[in-house]
């Protein structure tokens, strides 16, 4: 069992624009070329953002089009988030706030043997790396850049750095690169 970052990033490292729009990302390659499809099939809870659950109810008819539904997981999710938010019919959410080590600890009881995602953005990510709970990021770097925008990881990650696992190109538009996650005495969380 992992917890894991899977997401997309710009070439200048931003997996968002200012405004939270992922617009950008959509023409670079078709998400069924590439690794998702296995990846999610091995996720038991998902961790998310306010702003990427914000941006997936701004965005629920459009996701509903591509997936079939406007909530397009089945795994039970928990959304790190300090305002009340509405939920998604049908969704299996549950809104937290604060330290991420006794959610990941109930996450961890959800997930069973499967992995834990956590979904977006580069801040969440950042709070599990720093509470030691963050094993792998999975990203896709696409082949555009933005200038300006949300950060990928906005943690020095220096030593130890991250180990590089694989390198798979996706298409003409998106790399995508895994890295493991390594703790300062050089093993994985």
């Amino acid at each position: 069992m992992k917890t894991q970052f899977f997401t997309a990033t710009s070439l200048d490292g931003y997996i968002a624009t200012e405004d939270d729009s992922l617009e950008w990302l959509f023409p670079l390659g078709d998400i069924n070329d590439s690794s998702y499809p296995e990846f999610i099939a091995h996720v038991g809870a998902i961790a998310m953002g306010s702003s990427t659950y914000e941006w997936m109810l701004r965005n629920a008819e459009a996701v509903a089009r591509e997936t079939g539904s406007a909530w397009p997981y089945t795994q039970p999710a928990w959304i790190f988030t300090s305002r009340e938010l509405p939920t998604i019919p049908g969704a299996k959410l549950r809104f937290v706030r604060g330290d991420v080590r006794p959610v990941h600890a109930e996450m961890r009881a959800a997930a069973g043997v499967k992995n834990i995602w956590i979904v977006g953005g580069g801040d969440l990510a950042g709070q599990f790396h720093d509470a030691g709970l963050l094993d792998e990021l999975i990203i896709q770097i696409g082949s555009v850049t933005l200038g300006h925008g949300k950060p990928l990881f906005p943690r020095r990650l220096t030593n130890p750095p991250l180990q590089l696992q694989s390198v798979r190109q996706i298409g003409t538009g998106l790399a995508e690169l895994r890295y493991l996650v390594l703790t300062p005495t050089g093993d994985s969380p």
